[in-house]
């Protein structure tokens, strides 16, 4: 993977910090929901420097 998770501070949760939120913080589509529209963002910066690179002109 060309991305390392973790940068974010989202991989690193103290068990205090998920307690106070409850027991369903986020549901399962919600985290998908999360989950596509990062890899949707990623994709678009990685499809925009490849059309930059590809069209370079000197």
């Amino acid at each position: 993977m060309l991305f390392k998770k973790g940068g974010g501070g989202r991989g690193r949760r103290s068990s205090a910090g998920r307690a106070s939120r409850g027991p369903a913080a986020r549901s399962v589509p919600g985290r998908l929901a999360g989950l596509v529209k990062e890899q949707r963002a990623r994709f678009y910066i990685m499809r925009r420097c490849v059309t930059m690179l590809v069209c370079w002109r000197d």
